[in-house]
């Protein structure tokens, strides 16, 4: 097994991940919000992205837009590692000669991929969305004593919540932008549109972000929601009502909410993935240069 690529692609999932942090940040408090069966999101705070960040920056300070960025990078040198290790180890499992890949095999390894590396690295996704959702001005939530408290009040249980949707839309986002990627690339080249350089991975990793907006959006919010729920008061007598199943609770929030509930954060979605695609596929191509220079 070849060991590069999950070299190169940690260091590029942490690349692409602090660079387009709080986008995602607002991209969660977008999400959450307006949840009927939760009395604590009901209230609609934030008209857009842009009126997100600025309301953010302004009532809680700058630095809460980089709530969870500690375990964020922590996930995404973990995830990201796997997600990019596994999907050029399952591609060469299915296919031997890069030259003899098809769009279906490359789906298939990047769902792959997602759903598994997805699954692992949960507990940092549930805690970085944790810190994402808290609304304290001028606090500077700290990593550890946040999953302490997590962990404390919860149990394993809770720092696998939301495991479920968490790796259907990684599967999606990994089996569409992994090959849409490739695919891509290759058609810029084959063509000879333009040649292996920069301006070939910025135009294929922009149409990879936007391909993998569009896929997962409804389970996106599906899994910001179920992450973020645990002890609620809610509506309903005040009884404890928790989303059973991404299936439940993309169907509760189309039955309060309406259809586009589900693309709820679709601007902040599409606006992160895509750069955050860029970031991470033109990281990516550079790590990979640099380390044929320098691994054996």
């Amino acid at each position: 097994m070849d060991y590069k690529p999950f070299i190169y692609g940690g260091l590029a999932s942490m690349t692409a991940e602090l660079g387009t942090f709080p986008i995602d940040t607002t991209k969660t408090r977008l999400q959450l919000q307006g949840q009927v069966i939760d009395t604590k999101q009901t209230s609609i705070r934030y008209r857009g992205m842009l009126h997100a960040f600025l309301r953010i920056t302004k009532d809680e300070g700058f630095r809460a837009l980089f709530n969870g960025v500690a375990p964020a990078l922590l996930r995404q040198a973990t995830y990201g590692s796997l997600k990019l290790g596994i999907y050029h180890s399952v591609k060469r499992k299915l296919v031997k000669d890069s030259k003899d890949e098809t769009l279906y095999y490359n789906i298939a390894a990047g769902i792959i991929a997602g759903a598994i590396s997805s699954a692992i690295c949960n507990p940092t996704d549930v805690l970085k969305i944790r810190m994402q959702a808290e609304y304290k001005s001028g606090v500077q939530l700290n990593m550890t004593k946040s999953f302490r408290k997590m962990f404390s009040d919860e149990g394993l249980r809770g720092l696998y919540r939301g495991v479920g949707p968490t790796s259907q839309r990684a599967a999606v986002i990994a089996g569409v932008e992994l090959p849409v990627y490739d695919s891509a690339k290759r058609f810029i080249l084959d063509k000879k549109l333009m040649g292996d350089h920069p301006g070939t991975h910025f135009v294929a990793s922009a149409i990879a972000g936007l391909a993998g907006a569009i896929a997962s959006n409804p389970i996106d919010v599906a899994k910001t929601r179920m992450m973020n729920q645990r002890n609620l008061k809610v509506k309903s007598n005040d009884s404890q009502i928790l989303y059973r199943s991404a299936a439940h609770c993309i169907t509760m929030t189309m039955r309060t909410e309406g259809f586009f509930a589900l693309y709820r954060g679709f601007i902040p979605n599409f606006a992160r993935l895509c750069p955050w695609n860029i970031f991470f596929f033109m990281a990516y191509e550079q790590y990979k240069n640099i380390g044929r220079a320098i691994l054996p």
